[in-house]
């Protein structure tokens, strides 16, 4: 059955706050067992709006479902962020909490309203969706364009199939395009993520609510943070990923980035036909104990030190990294929030010493690093910190993930690394670059690397 949100009094003038007639026409049509309510020809306006099982919600391409930038619309009880020290980014746009077989779903535009919202101050910031503990969900079609804080956040949830969708987040900080957190079994194919913190996320707040089963192909991703971002929130498992055929431009921090800091478990992980152009950091791979009570990034379920977890078998073939004459340059977020510069760059894996990353295969890479940076430019190479698998002090900077902000290599940067495999990587520099090519520091490899540097063959020497 079709439910037209006009029929059930929506003017759709962008003035009026339509919210009220829309969540009636949800209710009803779920009440009388499913169908589909219909958003067309106008601008919606609405605060939070809540979806319920077996409804179909359709943005027609002549509509637009716009945030009201008014946050006493915004509903108190859809759960939260977990993120400690964030809770102005608690509220949301769209939410649903132990729903099933529900979809959203058009070519229309949901606009989160972003510049309605400052960055910072007392007031919140919405997110645009929101899903709590809800399984059997489509996303297709959709325009999400500028949410004042994360455009997704799938939480405990299951059976997720996200296709088509184009996201557009560039207006405020928090500005995450995918993000799953206790998520299992999720699709996501052919779509264009854009925005200022990680297009992509798996996250884990729970040891009962592994990640797994994710598949992400034929993507796009640009962002000021990072691309692919695996963990930080890391307390339970995150395991069998793919992500294959993607594309990343313009990404001025990491491109793939893996954390396990908080106690868990990140295995099984597969990356294959990655084209990277203009990524910082194409590979951010780290093992350690990041735990700080009171620090962003950190998960609001942590509440102890926890120890360190695992990071192992990890396979990355065919991934191509290119930089152009633009990454000679030091970029920002907004005004004043460095992300990156050419002596940040290259590949780096890490692990606390004592607990070293496992069973990592970089195969058929190749990587044209812009290069320039001279031993004048950094401190001492013996001067980069070690990794410790505990707070001696509680500003140890060891700990912290994005210090130091400059690298060992001009390329690769890979320590404490037990069954390392490389073969076939190609590396050129575009400029002279003083440091060393590639160290493995403290890393057992399962046969002689095959690496390259400007047409030379390399040895490799721990």
């Amino acid at each position: 059955m079709l439910y037209d949100v006009r029929a059930h009094g929506a003017k759709g003038d962008g003035a009026t706050n339509d919210a009220p007639a829309i969540q009636q026409a949800i209710d009803l049509c779920s009440a009388a067992g499913g169908g589909t309510v219909l958003l067309s020809d106008g601008t919606y306006l609405a605060g939070t709006i809540r979806l319920r099982s077996n409804v179909t919600f359709e943005i027609d391409a002549s509509a637009t479902l716009l945030a009201s930038p008014d946050i006493a619309d915004y509903a108190p009880d859809v759960h939260h962020n977990r993120y400690r020290n964030e809770q102005a980014l608690d509220r949301c746009f769209i939410y649903a909490e132990d729903q099933h077989d529900f979809s959203i779903v058009g070519r229309g535009r949901i606009d989160g309203n972003a510049t309605a919202f400052p960055n910072e101050g007392s007031i919140y910031r919405p997110m645009m969706i929101r899903l709590l503990r809800c399984h059997n969900v489509h996303l297709e079609g959709l325009r999400l364009y500028e949410s004042a804080a994360w455009t997704t956040a799938f939480l405990d949830s299951e059976y997720i199939w996200i296709r088509g969708v184009d996201i557009k987040n560039d207006k405020r900080y928090n500005g995450d395009g995918l993000d799953f957190d206790g998520c299992a079994h999720v699709f996501v194919s052919d779509c264009y993520v854009r925005g200022t913190d990680d297009n992509l996320c798996l996250q884990a707040s729970s040891k009962d609510r592994p990640v797994h089963d994710v598949h992400v192909t034929n993507c796009a991703f640009s962002g000021v943070c990072a691309g692919l971002r695996f963990g930080l929130k890391s307390i339970g498992d995150i395991h069998d990923v793919t992500v294959s055929n993607c594309t990343l431009e313009r990404v001025w921090r990491e491109g793939i980035k893996l954390e396990s800091t908080e106690g868990g478990t990140i295995s099984d992980i597969s990356f294959s036909n990655i084209v990277m152009r203009d990524v910082t950091r194409p590979v951010f791979a780290i093992l350690n104990n990041r735990f700080e009570l009171d620090d962003y990034g950190t998960s609001v379920e942590l509440d102890r030190m926890p120890e360190i977890g695992e990071l192992k078998r990890i396979t990355i073939t065919g991934l191509t990294a290119t930089d152009s004459g633009e990454m000679a340059n030091v970029h920002r977020r907004f005004t004043d929030d460095v992300m990156g510069e050419p002596r940040f760059a290259g590949f780096r894996f890490d692990a606390a010493d004592g607990h070293p990353i496992e069973d990592v295969t970089l195969t058929d890479v190749r990587y044209t690093f812009i290069g320039g940076v001279k031993l004048a430019d950094i401190p001492p190479l013996d001067e980069y910190p070690r990794l410790v698998d505990k707070l001696v002090e509680p500003d140890v900077r060891s700990s912290e993930n994005y210090w130091p902000d400059w690298s060992r290599t001009a390329f690769m940067d890979l320590r404490n690394v037990r069954g390392l495999d490389m073969s076939r990587i190609r590396l050129k520099s575009i400029r002279p670059d003083e440091r060393p090519a590639v160290l493995t520091d403290g890393c057992v490899t399962v046969a002689e690397p095959d690496v390259t540097v400007d047409g030379r063959r390399l040895p490799i020497a721990a």
